[in-house]
């Protein structure tokens, strides 16, 4: 198989440290032997190298050490060791590497943290989420490794869970799950959807708001907002979220996300706003606010998401009528000291008044008077208070003139 995109010059140099070590196993692994495999053997356009995530059966900063001692420091560059997980990122000849050790793992308990100890290429392909993402690459041996039937769901357009456990494991494989179908037009495995289903069923198992010793993995909520994330920001976006709700997935994050019909008019809106996509599809939630605290999303996403629930029920109280001028509509947003995110994010609600929040977000709030304190000041104006009066009025008055 050959490696298109990969200079041979980068293979033979780590195919010299792996001899000289005497490591019998150093394979590319991951998404880009699943892409190669795509272009070469069922004609999908090449999307090009992304990562080059390499397995050692050994230890990975020896063997880059090595490397470095065979080749030279000018041609290995930004070495970043992570000891606690066995892997090191560097770049050889410019391009970025990730070496890993390889690794084997088990989970103590449903979702948690899994605990992991050096292993074989056997065992590290084994934990991974999917058949089509668990082939490898062997460097040494020039031999496609693929012990779980990968290529043939790739043949078939299919993705699959790697194991019947997958998904209580890591329930954020299910999200995962929606990001790859969406991205390589892939249908999930029914044993895979039947897996999904059962999980949501037990959801959220026995845990115990409070109870320490019953409290929901605090990692699980990081690596769905991880998971989630990436899908909002890398992949199609409406077609995985569609996947996430013909699964019954949605309450992985809360059960109202479930057929929220809603859902992607808020987002096209937030894309055209520029806002981040997140907050748009939390506010679907029963509860905003707590489910972006659980989820531990920006602080400041938190911050306009608690605005806007405030801000929406000031819309149904008090904001003015929809017929009044741009300059009643600006004085009265501003009074609220509503941020243009907080605004912004209200519109994709599409509530009664949105052309006017829009009008205010996109054009009036810009508006300035046509004169500063200066030129009032230059005109004979005693410096005072009448002087911002003067410039409000004038604001107002072509805040009014835009109409």
């Amino acid at each position: 198989m050959d490696l298109r995109g990969v200079p041979s010059s980068v293979l033979e140099a780590l195919q010299g440290a792996a001899r000289t070590l005497g490591i019998s196993r150093l394979a590319l692994v991951g998404g880009v032997v699943r892409d190669q495999l795509l272009h070469q053997r069922c004609g999908r356009a090449w999307s090009g190298v992304h990562d080059l995530d390499w397995v050692v059966e050994g230890d990975a900063a020896a063997f880059v050490s090595e490397l470095i001692r065979q080749v030279g420091p000018e041609r290995i560059t930004d070495v970043q060791e992570h000891g606690a997980f066995g892997t090191v990122a560097f770049q050889l000849d410019g391009i970025p590497l990730d070496l890993a050790t390889a690794r084997q793992e088990h989970y103590p308990a449903f979702a948690v943290n899994p605990v992991v100890q050096a292993g074989t290429l056997q065992a590290d392909l084994a934990r991974r989420d999917f058949t089509v993402n668990a082939m490898a690459l062997d460097l040494l041996g020039n031999e496609l490794i693929d012990l779980h039937h990968g290529q043939e769901d790739l043949a078939a357009g299919q993705l699959r869970f790697l194991h019947a456990g997958s998904v209580q494991d890591d329930p954020t494989r299910v999200i995962r799950a929606a990001r790859y179908a969406a991205r390589l037009g892939f249908q999930l495995a029914m044993e895979s959807r039947a897996q999904i289903s059962s999980t949501i069923q037990m959801w959220p198992w026995n845990w115990r708001q409070g109870d320490p010793a019953m409290a929901a993995p605090p990692a699980l909520a990081t690596r769905l907002r991880m998971e989630l994330e990436r899908l909002l920001e890398r992949e199609p976006w409406p077609q995985a979220l569609d996947l996430l709700d013909q699964w019954q997935a949605m309450p992985l994050l809360d059960p109202q996300l479930q057929n929220d019909s809603r859902r992607t008019q808020r987002l096209r809106w937030s894309r055209r706003l520029g806002l981040p996509l997140m907050p748009a599809l939390l506010l679907g939630a029963a509860d905003p606010v707590a489910v972006a605290q659980r989820l531990q999303i920006p602080g400041k996403q938190q911050q306009w998401l608690q605005q806007c629930v405030t801000f929406c029920d000031w819309l149904v109280d008090a904001s003015p009528p929809l017929e009044a001028p741009p300059s009643m509509w600006s004085s009265a947003l501003e009074h609220q000291g509503c941020s243009p995110e907080v605004v912004a994010l209200a519109v994709t609600l599409r509530p009664p008044q949105w052309k006017c929040l829009l009008r205010w977000w996109g054009r009036w709030r810009r508006i300035q008077a046509q004169q500063t304190a200066r030129d009032l000041i230059a005109a004979g104006w005693q410096p005072g208070p009448a002087i911002g009066v003067e410039l409000r009025r004038q604001r107002s008055e072509a805040q009014d003139r835009s109409r």
